[in-house]
C-alpha cells in the first residue's frame, strides 16, 4: 500500500474519531443542561413531546388515563436508580410506617454488605450519605420535600445515593447468584457481571437490576414500558412479580422517568 493510501486510510480514522467524540461531548452538553431530578409535570407535556410521531402520541395518550403526572430525569445511565430512589423516598414522605420500615432496612443493610465482601471503609462512606439523606426526608412536610428535591439535585449527594443503590443491587445478585446465574448471558458470572454491569456508574439497568434491587428492598415497581410495539397500549411489568407497586416508571428505550397514577 502506498503512502498516500495509508495517509488517507488513517485520515478517515482519525475523521471517524473526531466525529465520534464531538457526538459524545454533543450528548454530555444536552444530558448536563437536563436537572438531574425535574418538576413534575401533566402528562400532557408528553403528547406534546411526541405531536408529530402517531404511535407515540396513541401511547401518550393511553397512558394519560392512568396517570397525572411525569417526572423527568437526566438520561446519563443512572436514571433507572435516580428516578426510583427519588420516587420511593417521596412516597415515604407520607407514610410514617412504610418510612420506619426502609429505615430500619437501611441501616442494617452496611452489615449486609461488609458480610458479603465489599470493603467496610467504601460502604460505610456511601452508606452514611444515604442515611442521612434518608434522615432529612423524615416527617412528610412541605420542607422535607423541599430538602429532598435539593438533595436529589446535587451531583455530590445524588450520585453517592446512586452508588449505594447499585451496591445493594449488586450484594442481592450475589447473595441469589445461582437464580441470578439464568438470565446473564456471555458466559459471565454473576460477580463477573456485577463489577462490569451494576456497580460501575453509568451502567444502564435492565430487568435484572430491577428483580434484585426491589426484591432487596421489599418494595415494588411497576414500569411502563413504552416502543413501537403493537396497539395504544403501554405494557406495564410489575417487579418483583405479583408486588403492589410503590413506585411507577415509565420506560423509553434507554431511559426511565417517574409516573405518578
Amino acid at each position: 500500500m502506498g503512502d498516500a493510501a495509508l495517509n488517507t486510510s488513517e485520515n478517515s480514522v482519525n475523521q471517524d474519531e473526531l466525529i465520534l467524540q464531538q457526538q459524545r461531548s454533543i450528548e454530555k452538553e444536552i444530558s448536563e443542561s437536563i436537572p438531574l431530578i425535574g418538576e413534575k409535570e401533566s402528562l400532557k407535556s408528553l403528547e406534546r413531546e411526541y405531536d408529530e410521531d402517531e404511535v407515540y402520541l396513541s401511547k401518550a395518550k393511553s397512558l394519560g388515563q392512568k396517570y397525572s403526572f411525569i417526572r423527568r430525569t437526566r438520561p446519563d445511565g443512572n436514571c433507572f436508580f435516580r428516578a426510583f430512589s427519588f420516587a420511593y423516598l417521596e412516597r415515604l414522605l407520607e407514610n410514617k410506617e412504610e418510612y420506619e420500615k426502609f429505615r430500619d432496612l437501611a441501616a442494617k443493610s452496611k452489615d449486609n454488605l461488609v458480610a458479603l465482601g465489599f470493603p467496610q471503609f467504601t460502604v460505610e462512606d456511601f452508606h452514611d450519605t444515604f442515611m442521612e439523606v434518608i434522615d432529612k426526608v423524615e416527617g412528610g412536610s412541605e420542607a422535607s420535600y423541599t430538602e429532598l428535591y435539593k438533595f436529589f439535585n446535587e451531583q455530590g449527594y445524588s450520585d453517592y445515593i446512586v452508588v449505594y443503590l447499585r451496591l445493594i443491587t449488586s450484594g442481592q445478585l450475589q447473595k441469589e447468584a445461582d437464580f441470578y446465574q439464568n438470565f446473564i448471558e456471555g458466559g459471565r458470572t454473576v460477580t463477573e457481571f456485577c463489577h462490569q454491569e451494576v456497580e460501575p456508574m453509568y451502567k444502564e439497568s435492565d430487568h435484572i437490576h430491577i428483580i434484585a434491587m426491589s426484591t432487596a428492598l421489599g418494595t415494588g415497581v411497576r414500569v411502563r414500558y413504552m416502543d413501537r410495539g403493537a396497539g395504544t397500549e403501554v405494557v406495564a411489568h410489575d417487579f418483583p412479580e405479583g408486588a403492589t407497586p410503590s413506585v411507577h416508571l415509565l420506560y423509553r428505550p434507554g431511559h426511565y422517568d417517574i409516573l405518578y397514577p
